[in-house]
């Protein structure tokens, strides 16, 4: 994959990222967290993606719908699992 496309798939999984931190609020860490779930789950779909023949918003050879789908799903997943408290003295 060319260097010019890697870099454009960073900048929209890291776009995500930051929208969705705009929109829910939270701290740096919460900040990075996302960053990293986005870039995880943009290059997951985006490999999933082409493994299923399924392309859809394609931008040359980057498949940017199934990227998309991808990066909103581990974000979500992700903060959610980040909100759950863990209390091992209560019962």
């Amino acid at each position: 994959m060319p260097i010019p496309t890697i870099v454009f798939g960073v900048l929209l999984s890291t776009l995500y990222a930051a929208a969705y931190h705009l929109i829910r609020g939270g701290s740096t860490r919460k900040l990075l967290l996302f960053m990293v779930l986005s870039w995880a789950g943009f290059w997951l779909g985006d490999t999933l993606g082409w493994s299923l023949g399924w392309s859809f918003g394609s931008i040359g050879i980057l498949n940017a719908g199934m990227g998309t789908i991808g990066s909103l799903l581990l974000i979500l997943v992700g903060d959610l699992l980040s909100r759950i408290k863990f209390n091992p003295g209560e019962k």
